[in-house]
């Protein structure tokens, strides 16, 4: 097998969200760049396997979902016909634009892609194996570390059967099955089961927990909660999967839970969905000074850089959150450290946002971590049902919220909860940047008749004085 050897002053492995956003900005910084990746095409997980094609999905989803309602507005439509092909030929068009355009743009700025698999021999070499063939050593002054995530496997329900999908599997779409079981109510899970149920399943949620979206403020997640219980056959909280096994008809599957109607059900496909887990096995780190922690994240500091000097890590196999956005983020700021920048990574809000319908997004302090944390706060809530444009829109389902210092009125969070939540957060990720008070929110003209509007009218509440929505004065 044939040998070559390169130098280069920065290698990155991974080229997702954090790696190419890495690599592009320390090649607009005149660093010579190395980008090492499975794929022949920047883009990672996020565009070929994830976020992207999902939401090309998900598009769809909506739309079919709202052809069925306009029949409250007088409008007729036709049940859907489903062309499968047609539909995952234009997922993969969507996915097929985007790995382009990242392609033209790593080669104009020169930066060198090498598809193949790294591994590190030192924190100064890397082997790589090419997927071509041959292996290629190459020499570098500083590494970014982008390797990414997987989806976690349960041990016991990983059988050996296209019955049993993934989140990569699910969206590759190869069919629509009768029933569907979604093992886990996260937001993966709920996104690919909303997909699902659309184009035409019977799905099925099981959740260990109370509640679907653990973690995030019950206030938020009504909404939806009451949408999804109409869109799917089941939600069964508070239960766990015992055991899973393939018959002829389907996956056998026995469940065990205080409300289980049907302790044994039957699905012709099951979906695991129950997060994800970092890629930092198997790269050659044991042959550096990187420190890996219990869960397997990458240990680094304040500028991504990892207990070997040389080597940078980003994106979700160091750490949670694992978003797309805040591997981008992190892959600037590493570029800029290492083109010796005076930068530290010190978001005070990364956004997070569910895509199913209604959207749900947060930033900055939530409810329930304050309560987690026994901070004092101020919540002010703004129902949509007093919303002009929510009504226009038949979608008076939403909410949006401050989370407020009740000394400073500094803004610390926001969450929105309804139709195009995740365009509105945006605001949200601003104000608690910029450490603004409610009352900025509350002098800000938003246009009428938006649904932006409703971010104003919440710092009105507040104040207790919201044009659109009456609280008696207290005492």
């Amino acid at each position: 097998m044939s040998l070559t050897t390169r130098t280069t002053q920065i290698a990155v492995i991974g080229a997702g969200p954090g790696g190419y956003a890495a690599a592009f900005l320390a090649a607009d910084l005149g660093m010579e760049v190395t980008l090492i990746d499975f794929d022949p095409k920047p883009g990672g997980v996020c565009l070929y396997r994830g976020c992207i094609p999902s939401k090309a999905l998900l598009h769809v989803a909506k739309l079919i979902h709202e052809s069925r309602e306009a029949s409250r507005w007088g409008v007729e439509f036709q049940p859907p016909r489903i062309d499968l092909d047609k539909l995952r030929s234009w997922k993969e068009s969507v996915v097929g634009k985007l790995t382009s355009g990242l392609g033209q743009l790593s080669k104009q700025r020169s930066i060198a892609h090498i598809q193949g698999q790294a591994f590190f021999v030192d924190g100064n070499t890397l082997k790589v194996q090419k997927f071509g063939g041959g292996e290629e050593l190459i020499s570098f002054a500083h590494a970014i570390l982008a390797s990414g995530s997987r989806p976690a496997v349960i041990p016991k329900f990983a059988l050996n059967t296209p019955r049993v999908m993934d989140s990569t599997s699910a969206l590759a779409l190869k069919d629509v099955p009768k029933s569907l079981l979604v093992v886990g109510g996260g937001y993966i899970g709920l996104e690919l089961g909303t997909i699902y149920a659309s184009l035409g399943s019977q799905v099925s949620v099981v959740e260990m927990t109370g509640g679907l979206l653990p973690g995030a403020d019950r206030d938020l997640v009504m909404p939806l909660s009451k949408r999804l219980d109409k869109l799917f056959k089941a939600t069964l909280l508070n239960t766990t999967v015992l055991e899973m096994k393939e018959e002829k008809e389907g996956i056998r599957v026995r469940f065990e839970g205080e409300d289980v109607e049907e302790p044994e059900q039957v699905f012709e496909k099951v979906l695991i969905s129950v997060g994800r887990k970092p890629n930092s096995a198997g790269l050659g780190l044991e042959t550096t000074k990187v420190q890996i922690d219990a869960r397997g994240f990458v240990q680094i500091d304040a500028q991504r850089r990892t207990h070997e000097k040389s080597i940078f890590a980003i994106g979700d196999v160091a750490g949670e959150p694992m978003l797309a956005h805040k591997a981008s983020h992190e892959g600037r700021v590493a570029a800029e450290v290492i083109a010796g920048h005076k930068v530290v990574y010190e978001p005070r809000a990364i956004p997070a946002v569910v895509f199913t319908d209604p959207e749900i997004a947060w930033c900055g302090l939530t409810e329930t971590q304050a309560k987690q944390e026994n901070r004092p706060i101020k919540v002010a809530r703004f129902p949509w049902a007093a919303s002009g444009r929510a009504t226009t829109l038949d979608r008076n389902d939403g909410i949006t919220k401050l989370i407020i210092d009740p000394e400073t009125e500094h803004v610390l969070g926001m969450g929105i909860s309804g139709a195009g939540a995740s365009e509105l957060i945006a605001e949200g990720v601003l104000a608690v940047e910029m450490a603004a008070r409610v009352r900025d929110l509350e002098l800000s003209i938003h246009p009428h008749p938006t649904l932006s509007e409703t971010v104003m009218e919440t710092a009105e509440v507040f104040f207790g004085q919201s044009t659109h929505l009456y609280r008696p004065r207290k005492g």
